[in-house]
């Protein structure tokens, strides 16, 4: 038995927390919201943010960071990425060195353009990262449904500790080397899948939604080998995997917002109205900065940012993209 704290009790966070307890590890569940502390501890669910899901009773949630992961041997952080590096300086100083600290994440810092294991390398420099990734719907994991992830780190041990933890009959986990690559490819494929759902709420077929999901990857794919990615990453679990569930999956928040936004709403009008976050839409800007940073072309994630923060119409970014220079798909 392992004693784990997951950091973050939203709907991903409080889904991993229920699947570790299940297989027996001492889980302690952190959450913001008192709430949700006192339904997980009172009535075994978190009413909040995955309704109607019964929690395995040995599950305990608390409202004290510190407390939560003060002598955890392993640190789940499933916080928004605006909230991330907030949480970590909250446990820093409770954290023993060499803890292995493991992100499920999906997002990049807004302001400092910088990756979750970043924001850990600076925070806790002192404890071991993986990250945790991959196409998994919470409440497909929480249905017992066959789900494959990656665990990845720059060291193999970590990233084999991981999976071994992790694993379950219905729960498959991969390892993986490539951080940089699995980071950016789950941060970024949310962006893409706005531009899905933008696609659809215009009322357009299955022919747009195969070029932008290709030519999604084709961004992302641009922009992680500029940064030092393995292009094979992007072919696989995190990449490919995770950008054809979250374009095209009806139980996608980034899609439904796409699909939105195509339709009148804008996104603080859908804010109020949706509780869990829809990580694609800060991710837009920060990836749009990021590109420009690096100087790669990111095209569909530029205009999708156009489309939430400057005004664009859906309509207008969706002919923009379409009347772009001609170009080759592959050149040496």
């Amino acid at each position: 038995m392992s004693r784990i704290a997951v950091v973050g009790a939203g709907s991903w966070g409080t889904t991993l927390a229920n699947l570790l307890a299940c297989k027996g590890e001492e889980v302690r569940l952190w959450a913001y919201e008192a709430e949700v502390v006192e339904a997980i501890n009172g009535r075994h669910e978190n009413s909040l943010f995955l309704p109607g899901v019964a929690l395995v009773p040995a599950l305990t949630a608390s409202g004290d960071i510190r407390e939560t992961v003060s002598d955890a041997e392993l640190i789940l952080s499933a916080a928004p990425s605006h909230a991330v590096r907030a949480v970590a300086q909250g446990m820093a100083g409770a954290v023993i060195p060499g803890t292995l600290v493991v992100s499920a994440t999906k997002g990049i810092e807004n302001d400092t353009l910088a990756l979750m294991s970043q924001i850990f390398a600076e925070v806790l420099p002192d404890a071991r990262f993986a990250v945790l990734s991959g196409p998994s719907f919470a409440i497909e994991v929480c249905q017992g449904q066959p789900t494959a992830v990656v665990a990845a780190s720059r060291d193999q041990a970590s990233a084999s500790e991981v999976q071994r933890i992790f694993a379950t009959r219905t729960f498959r986990v991969y390892s993986h080397s490539d951080v940089v690559g699995v980071e950016l490819a789950g941060a970024l494929k949310n962006v893409i899948a706005i531009a899905a759902g933008i696609l659809e709420g215009l009322g357009l077929g299955h022919n747009p939604r195969a070029a932008v999901i290709t030519r999604g990857l084709a961004e992302i794919t641009r922009l992680g080998l500029s940064m030092g990615a393995d292009p094979l990453t992007f072919a696989g679990l995190a990449g490919m995997g995770d950008l054809v569930l979250t374009t095209t999956g009806s139980l996608s928040r980034n899609r439904a917002l796409g699909v939105a936004l195509a339709q009148g709403e804008t996104l603080e009008q859908h804010r109020m109205t949706h509780r869990s976050v829809a990580e694609g839409a800060n991710t837009s800007r920060a990836g749009a900065a990021l590109g420009a940073r690096m100087r790669v072309e990111l095209p569909i994630i530029e205009k999708v940012c156009q489309v939430l923060f400057n005004g664009k119409s859906a309509r207008e970014a969706v002919g923009e993209l379409m009347g772009r220079e001609l170009k080759s798909e592959q050149w040496r």
